[in-house]
């Protein structure tokens, strides 16, 4: 008998075979759980303390598992999955990780019985492509500006999130939002940047139903001499700089040496002048309102209140963005560079408002802005948190339908009717690969199936006729109604899902599933390499400094 030998280290843990793969889908499902419970209207929060005390109080499956900090590698890979999804189509994050969780949960069996992870791969995939033509055969096309269809779609986005109490109102918001902020690609493909041109300010204190969105942008800044400049402008003529209007200072220590006293006054006045040139060549244009994103200094402040000009400084580069894009102005860099057509016209009122105790300016009322500003309000900064985020969702399935405007049945319609054709044509398909096809057109049966779960109503019933609805194929638009758990037809109810939220969500759910299949060995316990010569430093006792001693810790008696 040959001594065993010894590959790797005595640091390294190593698993193989059946009881990674076991592992992965166990924490996988732990993952899928922890999410469960908020899919559908009925859905409850979830509230998440971080590192620093603050506190998270949401529903939003990317937001939660954002907050977690996880030991297990394949729990992590579950996170990067609803992430991917928020980034990529903004809603369907808990779908994703319901779904993906439920794929791992059926293929367990497989492998116990010594299937090939490759064989249930191939076949997942093979169920993904006939998902996807299903979806292509129930999806109905809309009319992007219809606005009822519009807010029936966010609204169902909505309605599982925290806001779904306050109705049309956050919906209204992320239709007007999107619709201002879209920008036309041709060939009827409008690119709306929710990042860049749609900033959502929070003020916290009034109600909800005071939110809006402005026609235009609002920022938290004050005019730089309150007392002398205009805080009020009917059809303001903006000029946006990105310059300081200050007296340069050398860029390294400059020496002047100076002879005679009067050379200290020539060199002060060619400060002033050359601020005042500055001035003058800005005021030429006629402005009422001037805005940089550096500083002002105090003599030009001067010249600017005296011509009667309004001055913004030091505003942030995205802001001023904004406001380049709302009022049609051009961001210059040089003032000598100004030209007539550089100068935004496009806004109809710029106003100092006092909300709350802050001054915000706002340059409203533009002529198609292409960038707005969404004003939060709301009771407590949790609230105006959670409205944020649903905020976001809901713009993004807004800005899904500009995209793509197809729209699927929601209320778990849709996974019924790719379940129950998969099952069908499961029937033809030769050899091993039938049987994990099958299982994931099962697996697809998760979704409607926590809906149910969360109304609390007996599952098992309303799944059979659910079930028994979907095998005749008669109608591919019945699903659950998330509030009552009841069976209706979902085309009657508004209840939609837009075609690219769940594409994505049965792509990414399925490709993950079998990523974390393929893994069979977990290598754990390397070690970063150490610089040469490092060697493991050997813990010297810890001898308390003077500068220690006021921050040890006292025990407690």
């Amino acid at each position: 008998m040959h001594a065993p030998v010894l590959v790797l280290k005595d640091s390294l843990k190593r698993e193989q075979g059946n009881k990674v793969q076991h592992a992965n889908i166990q924490a996988s499902k732990a993952i899928a759980d922890i999410i469960r419970t908020t899919l559908g209207p009925r859905s409850m929060l979830k509230m998440l303390l971080d590192a620093s005390g603050g506190i998270v109080v949401t529903n939003d499956g990317n937001a939660i598992l954002r907050e977690l900090d996880l030991a297990h590698p394949a729990a992590k890979s579950m996170i990067e999955l609803s992430r991917t999804q928020d980034e990529e189509v903004g809603d369907g994050t808990t779908s994703v990780i319901i779904l993906a969780g439920e794929m791992l949960h059926v293929a367990d069996a497989f492998i116990d019985k010594t299937y090939h992870p490759t064989v249930i791969c191939r076949a997942y995939n093979r169920a993904l492509e006939d998902a996807i033509t299903v979806l292509d055969k129930i999806a109905m096309q809309i009319d992007v500006n219809d606005r009822n269809t519009m807010l029936g779609l966010v609204k169902s986005c909505i309605g599982t999130k925290f806001t779904g109490q306050f109705g049309d109102l956050i919906a209204d918001l992320a239709i007007d939002a999107t619709a201002t902020a879209g920008v036309d690609l041709g060939q009827g493909v409008r690119e709306v940047d929710i990042k860049k041109y749609i900033k959502v300010e929070k003020v916290p204190g009034g109600q909800l139903e005071d939110s809006k969105v402005l026609k235009g942008v609002m920022i938290n800044k004050d005019v730089v001499a309150p007392g002398k400049m205009k805080r009020r402008i009917v059809n303001p003529r903006i000029i946006l700089l990105d310059c300081p209007l200050e007296y340069k200072k050398g860029e390294n220590q400059t020496n002047a040496e100076l002879v005679k006293e009067d050379d200290w006054e020539v060199l002060l006045k060619m400060e002033e002048e050359y601020i005042e040139n500055l001035c003058a060549q800005i005021l030429k244009f006629k402005p009422d309102l001037v805005i940089t994103e550096k500083g002002l200094s105090d003599l030009a402040c001067h010249y600017l209140s005296k011509a009667g000009v309004s001055a913004i400084r030091r505003l942030r580069k995205t802001d001023n963005n904004r406001i380049a894009k709302a009022c049609g102005a051009v961001i210059v860099n040089r003032p000598d560079e100004l030209q007539e057509s550089d100068v935004g016209t496009g806004a109809g009122l710029f106003e100092v408002r006092k909300i709350g105790d802050e001054f915000f300016a706002f340059i409203i009322d533009c002529k198609d802005p292409k960038a707005c500003t969404v004003l939060l309000r709301g009771a407590s900064k949790d609230i105006l948190n959670e409205v944020e985020r649903n905020l976001q969702d809901a713009m993004s399935v807004a800005r899904n339908i500009l995209k793509n405007p197809k729209l699927l049945p929601g209320g778990g319609a849709t996974e019924m009717t790719v379940s129950a054709t998969l099952k069908q044509k499961s029937s033809s398909i030769e050899g091993i690969e039938k049987w994990p096809y099958e299982a994931a057109a099962v697996a697809f049966e998760a979704i409607p199936r926590t809906l149910a779960q969360n109304c609390g109503v007996n599952v098992i019933r309303t799944m059979t006729a659910l079930q028994g609805k979907h095998a005749n194929g008669e109608n591919a638009w019945i699903g659950i109604d998330g509030n009552t758990g009841t069976i209706v037809d979902m085309k009657e109810r508004k209840i939609w899902d837009s075609y690219n939220v769940k594409a994505q969500t049965f792509k990414t759910a399925i490709e993950a599933a079998c990523m974390l299949l393929r893994i069979d060995d977990i290598v754990s316990g390397i070690k970063k390499k150490q610089a040469p010569g490092a060697g493991p430093t050997p813990s010297k006792p810890k001898v308390e400094e003077e500068g220690d001693a006021d921050n040890e810790q006292i025990l407690p008696d």
